[in-house]
C-alpha cells in the first residue's frame, strides 16, 4: 500500500517505536510509584516533556501531557466558558476541525455566544471581519486552527495573536497539524494555549499534549490523582508520552534538515500529475501559505467516493477530506466555507505525504489516480450508452 493519508494519522518511525517498546515490557511502572521503577518511569516522562516544550519553543513546566489534542481543545475550551461568565464570547474560523466545531456548538448549548469568521476562496481567514468580530472585555477565547488539516492552508496566527490579544482575549491554537511538518515557537508567536497529537507527528495514537503558558490561567478538566502537577488527573500513558518525546526529537532534525522546503516539492510534483494530465483539476487553497505535505485536489466529474474505493482496492490509501470523525465520506464544511459547489466538493480527494513516501511512490500512486480516474469516466460513459 502507499500510504497518503498521514493527515488522518502519520506511521510510526522505527525510532520512535525503538524509544517506547521498553515501556511496554521491562518498564512498566507507574510513574507516579515511588519505589525505583517508578522514579524511573517519572524521570522518562519528564524527559519526553522537555523534547515536546523544545519542539515548540516553550518551558518544560508548561507541557501538559493529555490523550490527545481533542482532550486538550475541551479543556481549555470548557475552562475558558466556566472561568469567565461574564465574557461570553468565543470566537472561532468556519474551517475547524471537528473538535473545536463542536466544542463552539457547546459553548452555545450553555447559553454562550460563537462568532464564526469566514474565509476566502482559497482558505484565508479574514483578518478585517476577524478584528470586527472581537468584542473588547465580552470575549474570552479565540480559538483558531493553525494548518488546515484538510486543505493545509495557514492561519495567520501572529495577527490573529495580536489582535486578540489588544481586545483581551485569549488565544488557543489547534497545532495539531502544525507539529513535525513547520516550525511552531510559542515564543515567536505568543498564543496561550496550544494542542498537540502524538499520532499526527510520527507518535502513536493515544498520547497528545496542552501546552498552558506560565501566563495563561489554567484549571484541570479531568480531576483526581493530580497527576501532571495537578492539571491533568490519570495515570500518565508512559510509553505513548515517552514515544511522543522521541517524536518530537525526530521532528526538530528533520526541520533543520530543511525537510519542509523537500515534502513541498514531492507534493508539488504531485500536483503537477494532476493538473498536467487532468485538465480542469483545482488544488484548493494553492495560491494560500500551505503545510509542505497536503494538497486538496477536486478532479472534474471524478466521485470521490467511488474514487476511494478504488483506490482502496488498487493499494493506494488517501481520503474525501477529514477522517477524524467518521468513515463515512460527508460533504466538506471546510471546502463549503471557501465557496466550492457541492459538486466540486463530491469530486475532492486529500493527499497528505508522510516523511516515508519517497518520489518514485509518490507519482507511482499519481498513475493510479488518473488511471483510476479514466476507469470511472469509462464506466459512467457505458452505462449511459
Amino acid at each position: 500500500m502507499t500510504y497518503l493519508d498521514a493527515n488522518a494519522t502519520t506511521p510510526v518511525l522505527p525510532a520512535v517505536l525503538e524509544a517506547m517498546l521498553p515501556w511496554l515490557t521491562q518498564k512498566y511502572a507507574n510513574a507516579s510509584a515511588g519505589h525505583a521503577g517508578g522514579r524511573q518511569a517519572r524521570r522518562a516522562v519528564e524527559t519526553a516533556r522537555g523534547q515536546v516544550a523544545e519542539l515548540i519553543g516553550a518551558r518544560s513546566e508548561e507541557v501538559i501531557f493529555t490523550s490527545g489534542a481533542t482532550e486538550g481543545i475541551a479543556s481549555v475550551l470548557l475552562f475558558a466558558q466556566a472561568e469567565w461568565p461574564d465574557r461570553p464570547l468565543l470566537v472561532t474560523s468556519a474551517v475547524e476541525h471537528a473538535a473545536v466545531v463542536e466544542g463552539a456548538a457547546r459553548w452555545e448549548q450553555r447559553g454562550g455566544r460563537v462568532k464564526r469568521i469566514p474565509v476566502d476562496a482559497q482558505g484565508l481567514l479574514n483578518l478585517d471581519a476577524f478584528k470586527q468580530a472581537l468584542e473588547p472585555g465580552r470575549t474570552a477565547l479565540v480559538s483558531m486552527i493553525w494548518g488546515n488539516n484538510e486543505t493545509g492552508v495557514l492561519s495567520p496566527m501572529a495577527d490573529i495573536v495580536e489582535a486578540a490579544h489588544a481586545a483581551g482575549a485569549l488565544v488557543h491554537a489547534d497545532a495539531v497539524q502544525m507539529a513535525g511538518k513547520l516550525p511552531v515557537n510559542v515564543r515567536q508567536v505568543p498564543v496561550d494555549y496550544l494542542s498537540l497529537s502524538g499520532h499526527k507527528m510520527y507518535a502513536p495514537k493515544g498520547c497528545g499534549a496542552l501546552w498552558v503558558s506560565h501566563q495563561a490561567p489554567f484549571r484541570p478538566l479531568l480531576v483526581g490523582g493530580g497527576q501532571e502537577s495537578g492539571r491533568r488527573s490519570g495515570t500518565e500513558n508512559v510509553p505513548g508520552i515517552v514515544a511522543m518525546g522521541r517524536a518530537a526529537v525526530e521532528s526538530l532534525a528533520w526541520l533543520h534538515q530543511d525537510g519542509p522546503a523537500q515534502m513541498a516539492a514531492l507534493r508539488d510534483a504531485l500536483e503537477d500529475q494532476f493538473l498536467t494530465r487532468l485538465p480542469g483539476s483545482i488544488i484548493h487553497g494553492r495560491e494560500a501559505p500551505r503545510l509542505p505535505n497536503t494538497t486538496s485536489v477536486c478532479l472534474p466529474g471524478v466521485d470521490a467516493a467511488g474514487m476511494l474505493i478504488l483506490l482502496d482496492q488498487r493499494g493506494v490509501a488517501c481520503s474525501g477530506g477529514s477522517a477524524c470523525h467518521t468513515a463515512a465520506l460527508h460533504p466538506s464544511p471546510v471546502l463549503e466555507a471557501m465557496g466550492c459547489s457541492a459538486g466540486e466538493a463530491a469530486c475532492t480527494l486529500r493527499f497528505s505525504l508522510s516523511r516515508l513516501n519517497t518520489r518514485d511512490e509518490v507519482l507511482a500512486a499519481a498513475d493510479t489516480v488518473l488511471q483510476a480516474a479514466r476507469h470511472l469516466d469509462e464506466q459512467k460513459n457505458l452505462s449511459v450508452i
